[in-house]
Formats: C-alpha cells, sequence, structure tokens
C-alpha cells in the first residue's frame, strides 16, 4: 500500500503517524497518508509566513505566469486526477473529469484576475489633498476544504489566495487527501516558491484549526463545509478579529410554476439533484415545489426520469451516480427518509443493487411535511423529495422559511413571475429556468446562514486582499 507524504512548504515529508483513505465505492483501503497535527500546522504556518513578503512583491504577472502553467499541466492531467478523485470520492469518472476542467479553470481566471488588482483615485473634497486606494494581499491563509469536490473547492480558494500574494496552508477533508496533494505538486513543478504552499492531510482537524487561530500570521480562514462547523470557526476568529470567508451549508427550493416547461424542468433538476455528486453538494435541488395543476405530470415525468439513471462504481461505464461517501453517510441517509416516512411521506426507491460500498437507493418521496427533518436539513444524497403549492406568495414563503440561503430555483415563461419571484427568493444564487449553478466569471455565496464573503468573478480576488488608503497633502 502507497503511504503518501504530507505537503510542507513546497516539501514532501513523510510522517510516521498514518490513516487510511478508503475507496467509498469497494470499501477498500487504496493509500495510507501522513497525519498531520498541531505540530506540523504551526511549521507550516511559520515557512508561510517567511515566504510571505516575497510572494507578495513578486509582480503580479510572475504570479500569473506560475498558476498559468499550473493550469496546462492540469489539462495534460485530466485523466490522472479524475482517477483519483473517483477513487477517493466516489464520483463517476466522466463526471470527475469534469470537475478538474471546471477546477483547473479558476487558475486561469485568477491568473488573468489578479493582474487586475486596481485600487482607484477618488476626488478631494478640499483643495491641496489627494486621495486614492491600493489593494494589498491580506497574508497568510489557512483554508478548510470538503470531499464534495476535491479538485474545485481547493482550486477555488487557493487560486485567488495566490494569485493576491497570499500563502495559504490547506487542510484537504480527510476522505479526499490524494486529489489536493497532487494538485499542490502541480503548483510545486510550475514554480510556486517554497513555503507558499502547504496540504496537511488530517484526521485531527482540530488540532489544524486550532493551530490557524494560535499562530499569529495567520490573517484569514477561508472555509467550506456544514453551518455548525463555520459557526464554531467564526466565533473562534472573532478572539482574533480574523477575516472569514463561509461558505456553509444550503438548502436549495426549486420551484416548478404551472406554465414551466416540464422536459426542460426535469431535465435540469436531475442534473442538479442527482448527476453532481449523487446530491451531495450544497447548491443542488433540496426542496422540489410544484405547482397544484401540474404535480401529477411533473411527479410522473421526474420518476421515469429518474428510472433511467444507473448507480454503480464510478469506474463502471455508463454509471451516474456512484456511492455516498461514508457509511456514516449512507445511515443519515436512512434516518432522513425514516423521519419523513414516520410524518406521513409516501417513499418510492429504485434499488441499489450493490453489495459493496455506501451506496443508497435513487428515493421520491411525496407528501413530505414542512416539519420534517427532510424539508429543514441538508440531504447530501439521492433524494427527491417534491411539495405541492398553489399560490406564488405561499410558495415563496416556504422556500424561504430555513435558515440557508445558497441557491434556489424556479422555472417558469412568464417574465415578469420570473423576476418578481427570483427578487424575493433569500439566495446569493437564483437560477431561472436553469439548473447548472455558477461560472467562474461570476461571484458565490450564501445569504443568512449560508455564509459570509464571495468565491469566484473579481469578488473572489477581494476577499484576499486589504484596501489602503493614501491620504497626500501637497504643500
Amino acid at each position: 500500500m502507497k503511504q503518501l507524504p504530507i505537503f510542507l512548504a513546497g516539501e514532501d515529508v513523510l510522517l510516521p503517524t498514518q490513516y487510511e483513505v478508503i475507496n467509498p465505492a469497494t470499501e477498500q483501503t487504496i493509500a495510507s497518508v501522513s497525519d498531520a497535527g498541531y505540530a506540523e500546522a504551526m511549521r507550516a504556518i511559520d515557512l508561510a509566513e517567511k515566504s510571505f513578503e516575497g510572494w507578495k512583491n513578486t509582480p503580479p504577472v510572475k504570479r500569473a505566469d506560475i498558476l498559468l502553467k499550473a493550469y496546462y499541466r492540469m489539462k495534460e492531467e485530466v485523466a490522472a486526477i479524475a482517477e483519483i478523485i473517483t477513487s477517493e470520492n466516489g464520483k463517476p469518472l466522466e463526471e470527475a473529469k469534469q470537475e478538474v476542467l471546471f477546477s483547473s479553470e479558476y487558475l486561469r481566471w485568477f491568473a488573468e484576475e489578479g493582474r487586475r488588482s486596481y485600487g482607484e483615485t477618488i476626488p478631494s473634497p478640499m483643495p491641496g489633498r489627494r486621495f486614492f486606494t491600493t489593494l494589498e494581499p491580506i497574508g497568510v491563509v489557512g483554508a478548510i476544504v470538503p470531499w464534495n469536490f476535491p479538485a474545485n473547492m481547493i482550486l477555488r480558494k487557493c487560486a485567488p489566495a495566490l494569485a493576491a500574494g497570499c500563502p495559504v496552508v490547506l487542510k484537504p477533508a480527510p476522505e479526499t487527501p490524494l486529489t489536493a496533494l497532487h494538485i499542490a505538486r502541480i503548483l510545486g513543478e510550475a514554480g510556486l516558491p517554497k513555503g507558499v504552499l502547504s496540504v496537511l492531510p488530517t484526521s485531527r482537524a482540530a488540532e489544524i484549526s486550532k493551530a490557524f487561530f494560535e499562530h499569529p500570521a495567520i490573517r484569514m480562514v477561508s472555509f467550506t463545509g456544514s453551518t455548525a462547523v463555520g459557526k464554531k470557526l467564526m466565533a473562534d476568529a472573532a478572539s482574533k478579529v480574523l477575516r472569514t470567508g463561509m461558505e456553509l451549508g444550503g438548502n436549495a427550493p426549486v420551484i416548478v410554476f404551472e406554465d414551466a416547461d416540464l422536459d426542460l424542468a426535469v431535465e435540469q433538476i436531475i442534473a442538479i439533484k442527482l448527476l453532481r455528486v449523487g446530491g451531495e453538494s450544497c447548491i443542488c435541488a433540496n426542496r422540489i415545489f410544484v405547482q397544484d395543476s401540474i404535480y401529477e405530470e411533473f411527479r410522473n415525468r421526474i420518476w421515469a426520469a429518474m428510472q433511467k439513471l444507473k448507480m454503480g462504481p464510478g469506474t463502471e461505464p455508463g454509471t451516474h451516480l456512484g456511492p455516498l461517501i461514508t457509511a456514516k453517510a449512507k445511515i443519515r441517509i436512512g434516518e432522513l427518509l425514516t423521519d419523513a416516512k414516520m410524518l406521513g411521506a409516501k417513499i418510492t426507491q429504485i434499488p441499489t443493487n450493490q453489495q459493496k460500498g455506501f451506496f443508497a437507493p435513487i428515493s421520491l418521496v411525496e407528501e413530505v411535511s414542512d416539519k420534517a427533518r427532510l424539508a429543514n436539513e441538508e440531504i447530501f444524497g439521492p433524494v427527491v423529495p417534491l411539495y405541492r403549492f398553489s399560490q406564488e406568495d405561499e410558495v415563496v414563503r416556504r422556500a424561504n422559511a430555513v435558515p440557508y440561503g445558497l441557491a434556489a430555483y424556479l422555472f417558469t415563461q412568464n417574465l415578469s413571475r420570473a423576476y418578481r419571484v427570483g427578487g424575493a427568493l433569500e439566495a446569493g444564487l437564483v437560477g431561472i429556468n436553469d439548473c447548472r449553478g455558477y461560472v467562474h466569471e461570476v461571484p458565490m455565496g450564501g445569504y443568512k446562514e449560508s455564509g459570509i464573503g464571495r468565491e469566484g468573478g473579481r469578488e473572489g480576488l477581494r476577499e484576499y486582499l486589504e484596501i489602503k488608503t493614501w491620504n497626500v497633502g501637497l504643500q
């Protein structure tokens, strides 16, 4: 079995303590990875702090050259990186390839955007004074990423931070460290200076977080994950007034109005709900509201589409859905369905037919109570819950009646309704007749308990920059 090192400030360091990485489709160990702890995190931050001045003062075009070199290298290694993602995450191989291609584009986007970190000149309200602003990198960043998009989540944070001139100490999810280590080596081989990036796989997340909040060099913590963990990290950050970037939980509503193009709605909802990590996504469709007059037709159409999907190991040709990430995740899906059934829900399932792996049946759930856990928590699995509604104001109220506000979608051919309802929905991303999600050029983030800050777009770079205001008196 392979024993893999951590990536400490640009060097491979093999540690005596290891933990195992499991393939969720086979339940077999695929690697033994060095298990970083508090000492390694503090060392990584020390080295990041030493590298900061040099990286900060590297011209943006030179930083861009390194990111672009890594971008082209990732494009060359799409197949190899996709195989790593499928082995540790479980998603189908073709989906993994698309993730690699998409995530690599963050390197190109922020390489280009980093050259445009402009300040501005402000007209003075009085003679004899000049005012202008410049943008400066905030400093060493501690980044924590989840397992559902092992490449994309890393580069959505690291690419803008590095482009801005900030060193990064990254803690990948314990379930998916292999992709992170591979990307780190690509960046190192592309010319990233020693110390600017560390990747610390760990089974002891609390120790890494402790280092982030105790080391004086950390100036920002960027986290993607659950709202509960995000709240804890924000509380810890408050003691040092650290900047935080938080993309937290979601519970995205989809509203299908009676005038919707049902073929389009079904196609798009299946894609965002089931064909993106099998529902283990923060922006996937969690609550599907269907207007009474078209409910039965929509229900029949989406069930027919669900029956065409193939579940299995991600390496099998034609697979649409892989396993859940862990046995614990599989148990939780069962608990959500049991709770919904106890509150009167009707459940129709497609069996997994898998003897091994953390597979959960594809489930269509109807007559779901608004009080069910299924309606109020992130599902993170192949469960399609349907809710009836009659009036526009009613469905907007129900769609907003959760503490989350990451994404929301609606289907209608009425332009006025689209803008009216889209404006009323409390979400950072609103899709109208489109559930394909975000692209690199737009900012992504949440309302309410779904987070603080934005990733992607020009705003994604600004997250890692401080504004300095200059006041010049003319003699």
